[in-house]
């Protein structure tokens, strides 16, 4: 029976980098370091055997620690790592981390650029091609004002395989559609576009949210997508402000109890590991 795959969470570690935003007041439940042996457990108990690591810093030494941990715990399936796009060493960059056979993709923290076009830059868009020459794939980490260039990106590039973490962050507290429904839909007519579902809870009411209210996101997601083209994953420990990991992991079950078994495996475990080309 195929393994249940979690394709989004982070690891830190305090003592080992510096992560300065983890000190706004808001997040500092989580301000504290989060490494495989706080993960596990809580995988075991909600049926998950595999996860993949996403980026948290823009820095390649980041790479190199995480894929120490990889070497002492196996159920880290994948890490999506950061090269420089922007550099003209990015193909020297790719080169080293590439080989291995557990680096399975690529992220930048787009949100957090101050230019909202960061990632239509030409710079930018020559790192890209160099991730869709060497067929790494691609997390597009956006806000909602960001989703708009995915349509760009996926004509440029229609051979680079690209997710959409966390439905790009639709603002599920609000109920609000606006702005994100009609560019989500946009960016899903490329067969090279995926989507995670992941990083729900946290853009919902951290004190007070429900399952239903990550329906209309998902019922969208799922018409869009279809699972084929969906996966889960926790966003573990950022979805900590706002429930446990089981919370997360019950929501959207109970989300997709509508859906057949086997498009349920397709979004627990085969979109991810056929999206990041994982070892069955």
């Amino acid at each position: 029976m195929p393994s249940r795959i979690d394709s989004h969470q982070h690891f830190w570690d305090l003592e080992t980098f510096s992560y300065p935003w983890l000190h706004a007041p808001a997040l500092q439940p989580i301000c504290r370091s989060f490494l495989p042996a706080d993960l596990a457990p809580m995988l075991q108990q909600s049926g998950i055997e595999q996860s993949i690591f996403v980026q948290v810093q823009h820095t390649l030494d980041e790479n190199r620690w995480v894929l120490k941990l990889v070497e002492a715990n196996p159920f880290i399936a994948g890490v999506v790592g950061w090269v420089d796009l922007a550099s003209p060493a990015v193909e020297e960059q790719l080169a080293e981390f590439t080989p291995h056979p557990k680096f399975v993709g690529i992220r930048h923290i787009t949100q957090d650029e101050p230019d909202d076009d960061f990632i239509i830059r030409p710079d930018i868009r020559r790192g890209l091609a160099a991730l869709e020459k060497h067929s790494v794939p691609f997390d597009l980490l956006f806000y909602v004002k960001h989703l708009k260039h995915t349509v760009a990106l996926a004509t440029e590039f229609p051979n680079l395989p690209m997710v959409i973490d966390h439905l790009s962050k639709p603002v599920i507290k609000a109920q609000s559609l606006a702005d994100w429904e009609a560019n989500f839909r946009a960016a899903a007519q490329f067969p090279n576009v995926y989507c995670k579902l992941s990083g729900m809870i946290t853009e919902a009411d951290w004190a007070s949210w429900k399952p239903a209210d990550l329906k209309p996101y998902i019922d969208i997601a799922l018409e869009a997508f279809t699972p084929k083209r969906l996966m889960f994953g926790s966003d573990w420990p950022v979805c900590l402000l706002a429930g446990r990991y089981a919370q997360v992991v019950d929501a959207l079950e109970a989300n997709l109890a509508g859906l057949s078994a086997d498009e349920r495996e397709q979004i627990f475990c085969r979109t991810a590991r056929e999206f990041y080309r994982l070892p069955e």
